[in-house]
């Protein structure tokens, strides 16, 4: 993981899940059944990373250049009161506005199913299985949903002039 406290994070989700689950079932099979646990959690952490970064890494020219701090929210120069994360020269802040209003556009663009599955598994970092709760849906179609946002974000984004890596 090379990160202590995100591995520390999903084993101790790992082992919420194996309780919740099958806390009632044969002491024999829990050991199989949280591996199996745990690599789910692995994986669908690693995806999260990956679709993240390709989201944030528009989202990293929005921010002031000098600002290397990894808790700096892109989304919080929207709101900015004070002027302190605001652009130093016109040009930029012109190009930091329109930016938004594309991604903005296009997240207002997809099905509902699929901005709704986007937001909450990729903004509000809920895993899998709370965002099928939060649905009303299965995992399947939660996986479902976020896959093709992801596709139809990326090639709206393309097509107005936004590259991603």
């Amino acid at each position: 993981m090379r990160d202590e406290e995100a591995a520390l994070d999903i084993v101790q989700d790992a082992m919420l899940r194996l309780s919740e689950r099958y806390g009632d079932g044969p002491v024999a099979e829990l050991p199989p059944l949280f591996q199996r646990i745990l690599q789910n959690a692995i994986r669908d952490w690693f995806r999260r990373q990956k679709v993240r970064s390709l989201w944030m890494t528009p989202f990293s020219s929005l921010g002031p250049a000098h600002a290397i701090d990894d808790d700096h929210d892109p989304l919080e120069t929207l709101q900015v009161a004070d002027g302190s994360n605001a652009p130093e020269q016109p040009a930029e802040h012109l190009e930091q506005s329109q930016a938004l209003e594309i991604i903005e556009q296009e997240i207002s663009r997809l099905p509902p199913r699929q901005r709704e599955a986007f937001v909450l598994r990729y903004w509000e970092e809920l895993d899998v299985a709370e965002t099928a709760l939060a649905m009303g849906c299965s995992e399947g179609s939660v996986k479902t949903h976020c896959s093709r946002a992801v596709h139809a974000l990326a090639a709206a984004l393309k097509g107005r002039g936004i590259t991603l890596p």
